[in-house]
């Protein structure tokens, strides 16, 4: 599946087949969230959430892919995420973007 961050496919005629989607609602780990709340007293990156947001990111996209695949695409264009605070301790992530079909060179 290609996935692409612009809105066409050089050299490439498309057809535009819906919005593919795919989230996921990730919790923390307790140890982590405490070792990230001591982390906040001397600063620096948080390691624990980086690592659970780009676990929670590589679910979404492969979510969203699957749903692309069911719509008969071959790739997606405009992929994009989003991400928001579900309830404490949880967070969610959407990846979406334009299923397309290639259709042949232009």
């Amino acid at each position: 599946m290609l996935l692409l961050n612009i809105d066409y496919i050089p050299g490439k005629q498309i057809e535009a087949l819906g919005i593919a989607k795919g989230s996921v609602v990730q919790s923390k780990n307790f140890g982590k969230d405490f070792m990230a709340g001591m982390k906040t007293l001397v600063g620096g990156e948080i390691t624990g959430y980086t690592d659970m947001l780009n676990e929670a990111r590589q679910i979404a996209t492969k979510r969203m892919v699957d749903n692309a695949e069911a719509m008969g695409a071959d790739a997606v264009l405009n992929v994009r995420y989003a991400s928001s605070s579900v309830m404490q301790g949880a967070a969610e992530v959407t990846a979406y973007g334009t299923a397309v079909r290639i259709l042949g060179d232009r």
